[in-house]
């Protein structure tokens, strides 16, 4: 049993789930205290030593699905008839004879010989590869040839299987022969679908807002982007009101907060003037904690019109938060803080959406982003920070680097993505929101001011 669960720890490490030598110890002992032949049992015990979080649930899920079912031998398959066995180490023995030209032919014979951990460490590799050359090349298909040689090597070793079963007994479709090719070709399926079935983080927890409606009467529901100019600054000024409205009320809560918590010792020491009737309540004074705010905006043209009034109205509630920090970006990305401290807030939206040090006229690369605020500013994160990501999630088929996004929220409190766009329009054509929201806690559409109006005010009250 310490074998078997060493190697599924071997599979775990090679596949980038990371499970500790102290978690392993504590499986071990936790094993002997609950029948192994209760699966139910022993998947628990596994999974609450090996998973840390949820969000690695379906990864570790896909380890145990593959090294505890997939994996195992189908021994009627083998035994069929007797010279099932020999003729099943005879096929595996002719493979591993053959010339080999690299070690990738030698992984997928481990592979169906049972053995997937020098499979799985070529698939980290290549993933690392990936994620190296993307930065060079910045094109989601960075790691395509590398995918490709590997789906090519598993189609070859399966045509060399159907040809020595042919050779061997000049057909392939009856009694043993055939359960045989049937088992090896569903583990040579199992192989493939480890290649192109990319393991995602588990986020249930998602939050998914959706707030359009099928009557859309006023200003409040005219799309950003259909807005004339005359309704431009109609809106600025609505905009202006609600925000007073919700700074009045934020200012509201916190003097009724600004009394702390109820301070026992001196209400009771207080009392004795009186009795010990607790005529005088003392609270302790402690500040409200104010949380700290980092935006990250798509100014490209494509969501040019709504970028304007969402960072007019986020910005708006500076006093809100104790720190502000505002990015925009194209493909480069700019630090815009400043701009706004010094400037009025419609003059500074302006000057962002014109002189921010970024070349407005690129093509939209997320990717590219996501890399320099990690090179650049991945400090301005911590666990107090709202994270707010304002964009489309179109970027051209460059690479996404959705995985920097996955390293920003674990520095994170939050992470909010508002998309101008309208949801049945999200993952068609170049968006890459399918593979940003697994990173999100919560995604939501903002077309509109009503859309606008009601995430600040469940951000800030």
């Amino acid at each position: 049993m310490v074998d078997l669960i060493l190697k599924f720890v071997s599979l775990c490490r090679a596949s980038d789930l990371k499970v500790s030598t102290s978690e392993v110890l504590d499986c071990i002992s936790h094993l002997n205290l609950i029948n192994l032949t209760d699966e139910s049992q022993f998947k628990a015990v596994l999974n609450t030593n090996f998973v840390k979080t949820r969000r690695d649930q379906s990864h570790f899920e896909m380890l145990y699905l593959l090294y505890f079912h997939n994996l195992t031998p189908d021994v009627d398959a083998i035994n069929a008839e007797e010279k099932g066995p020999d003729l099943y180490e005879e096929i595996l023995n002719e493979l591993r004879n053959e010339e080999k030209e690299n070690s990738l032919e030698d992984a997928i014979v481990d592979f169906l010989s049972g053995d997937p951990l020098l499979l799985l460490e070529k698939l980290q590799q290549l993933r690392s590869h990936e994620e190296i050359s993307s930065q060079a090349l910045k094109s989601n298909l960075s790691g395509l040839s590398g995918r490709l040689e590997i789906m090519l090597e598993i189609n070859r070793t399966r045509s060399r299987i159907m040809q020595f079963m042919e050779g061997k007994s000049g057909s392939a479709s009856k009694g043993s022969e055939q359960r045989l090719v049937e088992y090896f070709n569903r583990r040579l399926d199992n192989a493939l679908n480890m290649l192109t079935e990319e393991v995602k983080p588990d986020n249930e927890s998602l939050k998914r807002v959706n707030t359009e409606k099928a009557d859309k009467k006023g200003l409040g529901e005219q799309f950003f982007s259909s807005l004339s100019q005359s309704e431009v600054e109609e809106m600025r000024e609505v905009i202006k009101q609600l925000v007073r409205k919700i700074n009045d009320m934020i200012t509201r809560r916190w003097s009724s907060k600004n009394r702390g918590v109820l301070d026992v010792k001196k209400t009771l020491r207080r009392a004795g003037r009186y009795q010990g009737i607790p005529i005088e309540v003392i609270y302790k004074k402690r500040p409200p904690r104010k949380g700290k705010i980092v935006t990250i905006c798509d100014v490209s043209g494509s969501v040019w019109s709504a970028a304007r009034f969402m960072l007019n109205m986020l910005f708006s509630l500076q006093d809100c938060f104790s720190k502000v920090r505002s990015f925009v970006f194209v493909s480069e990305i700019a630090d815009v803080t400043e701009i706004f401290e010094k400037n009025e807030i419609n003059e500074a939206v302006e000057k962002v959406m014109e002189e921010a040090d970024i070349n407005y006229e690129a093509l939209t690369d997320y990717g590219e982003t996501f890399v320099r605020f990690k090179k650049n500013y991945m400090d301005v994160l911590n666990k107090k920070t709202t994270l707010i990501i304002v964009g489309d999630g179109r970027s051209n088929h460059f690479d996404p680097q959705d995985q920097i996004l996955g390293e920003m929220r674990e520095k994170c409190r939050r992470v909010v993505w508002l998309n101008p766009e309208p949801e049945r329009f999200w993952n068609s054509g170049d968006s890459e929101m399918n593979l940003y929201k697994a990173y999100c806690h919560e995604v939501r559409p903002c077309q509109n001011l009503n859309q606008l109006t009601r995430f600040i005010q469940e951000l800030v009250l």
